[in-house]
């Protein structure tokens, strides 16, 4: 039997009047790749930032491993932050504020640049970068944190084909190092190559989730349904 990542049990989230996550139950398993599905203001982004603790549950709760502690995590946003330092200092900095011993720092940001070919860059201000290139020094000091789990919010919704396709290139690479992925985007090309999953939800609420290949030949819920043939936004 798969071992449970991440369980929420009846998790609602309000922000003032306003209801964005009702009541959802939703386990994922350690080891998979699940992508986040909906339409425009369905509550994706919010149900990422719960699960990842940015924000907290106004009910219900989140349970990590099945009652035990919280792993390692990371998360790395469409516009990611860079610092006005070096590429270098931007992904050993991270891992100074994770309390990665000092003699350590330096020789694992340098292993993983080279994982994601920014070695050459590595000097370089991380600010003059292109959109491309700073998203892969986001996911290299998301990596280099070594999580369990790494959330993604729409990392390459700004990112051109081929920046975009260097992206996914790497999140498999990050997948196939063992660390669970949760990513939203709004691109249906995108969920069918890295996806084992999907999450679909609507409205603040999960209506289907099923395998990858399950949810594009036959989704189960009208809201699904509608969103596949382009009735529902994709943004």
């Amino acid at each position: 039997m798969a071992e449970p990542l991440i369980t929420l049990e009846s998790l609602r989230y309000e922000a003032g009047e306003r209801t964005l996550i009702h009541d959802v139950s939703l386990r994922l398993d350690a080891g998979r790749r699940t992508v986040v599905l909906g339409p425009n203001g369905a509550g994706k982004s919010v149900l990422m930032r719960l699960m990842h603790g940015l924000i907290e549950p106004t009910a219900g709760r989140i349970v990590w491993n099945g009652g035990g502690a919280r792993p390692p995590q990371a998360m790395v946003f469409q516009r990611p932050v860079m610092l006005r330092r070096s590429v270098l200092d931007n992904v050993s900095y991270a891992l100074y504020l994770a309390g990665v011993p000092a003699a350590e720092r330096r020789a694992r940001a340098e292993a993983v640049l080279e994982r994601v070919g920014l070695s050459p860059l590595a000097h370089r201000p991380a600010r003059v970068l292109s959109g491309g290139e700073q998203q892969r020094v986001a996911l290299a000091r998301a990596w280099a944190l070594r999580p369990r789990v790494l959330f993604l919010d729409e990392p390459t919704a700004s990112l051109d084909p081929g920046a975009s396709a260097e992206v996914e290139r790497l999140i498999r690479v990050i997948a196939d190092d063992g660390c669970s992925i949760v990513m939203v985007t709004h691109h249906l090309g995108q969920a069918r190559r890295l996806a084992d999953d999907i999450v679909f939800v609507d409205a603040g609420r999960i209506t289907e989730h099923t395998p990858v290949a399950d949810f594009f030949a036959a989704p189960r819920s009208e809201q699904a349904g509608h969103y596949l043939r382009g009735e529902l936004s994709w943004t």
